[in-house]
């Protein structure tokens, strides 16, 4: 009852954090670098959600949904690594582990993609009908409708940690059965992930010279690893607020 409870608490955090991304608000808890470490609180492993969630955000922190592009929904991906590396470690994840989930999230992206085009469809179908039948709806047919996209929008990120949660749950045990060096490479994984990252951002960015809050952030990250050997996932973090800080006043 335990395991079940706390994945119903995951696919509810992941519903409400979802809602974040294009549906109200857009407050930024849906990135990430948010999301991950609110889910990890509120499972009982912040450390765990903060790094999940800084290392995705290094990763996707340029893939915005405007216009008809359709990125992965990293908001999902977050909650439900988080969520996955908390409940199957017991509530401390191990360094492993959160390179496996991590890894899962390649897994997720694509139905992640799959379900959001299909909810956009839906959602432009839903406003088309309400014109069509009534030729100019009342406002409080109006109000439904947008009240229905919510609850839509809810779902969407409700049940797809729903299913994503207990399958990565069954995919973390199968990998705590597999020989140490399987471990040790996972740990290497996220050791090197930030790299692929700064790779993304990059590349996305078409950066021809250094861009000063990406170098800045770097190496004031490398003083404090080398000077007072600050915990990896602070400088993971710096990191990660140097790439935003880079792609939001690039140019």
């Amino acid at each position: 009852m335990e395991l079940a409870g706390d994945i119903m608490i995951a696919a509810l955090a992941g519903g409400v954090i979802g809602l974040d991304r294009t549906a109200a608000g857009q407050f930024m808890v849906s990135q990430p670098i948010v999301a991950g470490p609110l889910t990890g609180l509120i499972l009982g492993d912040v450390m765990a959600g903060l790094l999940i969630g800084a290392l995705l955000e290094l990763i996707w922190v340029m893939d915005v949904p405007v216009g008809t592009f359709v990125p992965a929904n990293q908001t999902v991906a977050a909650v439900a690594a988080t969520a996955i590396a908390v409940i199957g470690s017991g509530g401390s994840a191990p360094l492993s582990a959160i390179g496996f989930v991590l890894l899962l999230t390649v897994a997720m992206s694509p139905l992640t993609m799959i379900v959001e085009t299909a909810m956009r469809k839906g959602n432009a179908r839903l406003g088309t009908s309400l014109f069509a039948s009534s030729g100019r709806p009342a406002a409080a047919a109006l109000s439904r409708a947008h009240l229905a996209g919510l609850a839509l929008f809810f779902a969407k990120s409700f049940l797809l940690c729903l299913v994503l949660v207990p399958a990565g749950l069954l995919a973390l045990e199968a990998f705590e059965r597999l020989p140490a060096v399987f471990h040790e490479a996972m740990m290497l994984f996220v050791k090197l992930l930030p790299l692929l990252g700064v790779a993304s951002i990059a590349r996305k960015l078409s950066i021809r010279i250094f861009d000063r809050f990406l170098v800045g952030g770097f190496l004031l990250a490398a003083v404090l690893g080398l000077a007072f050997a600050v915990s990896p996932a602070v400088i993971i973090l710096l990191a990660v607020a140097a790439g935003w800080m880079g792609v939001r006043f690039h140019g």
